[in-house]
């Protein structure tokens, strides 16, 4: 199974990432519904606060890995030639899921400050950062569990900024050109 993660910023465009390739049909895990449902299981609201508490604790219980350790079994349970995987937020994920995927690609997406901030603000998921604060210190909690260090493994980078339409063509393309690798 061809194994193709994805990473970015919050809001880069993880999610819109995903989207394409489910419209491809290609099965798509989200790495942030493992610690959504870990959130839930102990009764808390899921708000951004509550998010990245439970994703520090899972790292500092189990490992920076933590995350990707947790995704692996729900990789095993499908039966497909390739699946995207959403959602890397460090370097110690790579670095598991390379060891433990032996056709693993990484797909950076890379985004400014100002148009993730814009696009936060018009989503409105119940996690998402409201003010430009609150981004920043989202970005800084995530790119010290090694954010920046697995964008920079990246294998390939798409920018997203631009239209929906650019954007879906360069993942189109790209994938495309992955399922013939």
């Amino acid at each position: 199974m061809k194994v193709i993660g994805v990473v970015g910023l919050p809001a880069s465009g993880k999610g819109e990432f995903s989207r394409i390739a489910r419209g491809m049909g290609i099965p798509v895990v989200v790495m942030g519904d493992v610690i959504r449902a870990a959130v839930e299981e102990e009764g808390l609201p899921l708000t951004d606060r509550n998010l990245g508490d439970m994703a520090n604790r899972l790292r500092r219980e189990e490992g920076m890995d933590a995350i990707a350790q947790r995704t692996l079994p729900l990789l095993a349970g499908l039966d497909a030639d390739r699946v995207v995987v959403d959602g890397i937020r460090g370097d110690a994920e790579v670095e598991t899921f390379r060891r433990h995927c032996a056709d693993f690609t990484l797909v950076g997406i890379c985004c400014g400050f100002e148009i993730r901030a814009q696009r936060l603000s018009r989503r409105g998921r119940s996690d998402d950062p409201r003010h430009h604060a609150e981004l920043r210190e989202r970005d800084r909690r995530e790119l010290a569990w090694g954010l920046g260090r697995a964008l920079a493994e990246a294998d390939y980078t798409v920018c997203n900024e631009g239209t929906v339409a650019e954007f879906e063509e360069s993942v189109i393309r790209l994938l495309s050109n992955l399922q013939g690798a």
